[in-house]
């Protein structure tokens, strides 16, 4: 399930960059905040497939309501002249290193041999 997710996000990287498409300087915080949601929601897609619990609502709804409190926080900080957009971007930036540790450490073990069990002559193992 996750290599049609990661297929599918190659393509819209790849579609992305040919088209030629400027986004007006004020809208440039939110396309940020929109790209790190979708990276959040991919990655984190990737490690709950990973720990066999995805759910596609799960990701479909946490991608909706993270991208929509991010687009507020950004919105409700430049009304008020204060940059709280950078709070998104360190929330999104925190989880996105988290999901790709857990991915690693996931991925690791499934690659890594299981170790003997030592058997020793009074019975006990280590």
């Amino acid at each position: 399930m996750w290599i049609f997710v990661l297929f599918c996000f190659m393509i819209g990287m790849l579609l992305g960059l040919q088209m030629p498409f400027l986004v007006p300087a004020f809208l440039t915080k939110y396309l940020s905040i929109a790209i790190l949601a979708s990276l959040d929601s991919f990655f984190g897609g990737i490690r709950a497939s990973l720990e066999e619990t995805f759910d596609s609502l799960v990701l479909l709804t946490g991608f909706i309501a993270n991208s929509l409190l991010a687009a507020g926080f950004a919105y409700i900080g430049d009304q008020l002249g204060v940059s709280l957009y950078t709070a998104a971007v360190f929330v999104f930036g925190v989880r996105i290193f988290q999901n790709l540790a857990i991915i690693r450490r996931i991925a690791l073990n499934k690659l890594r041999k299981p170790k003997p069990v030592v058997q020793l002559q009074n019975g006990d193992s280590f």
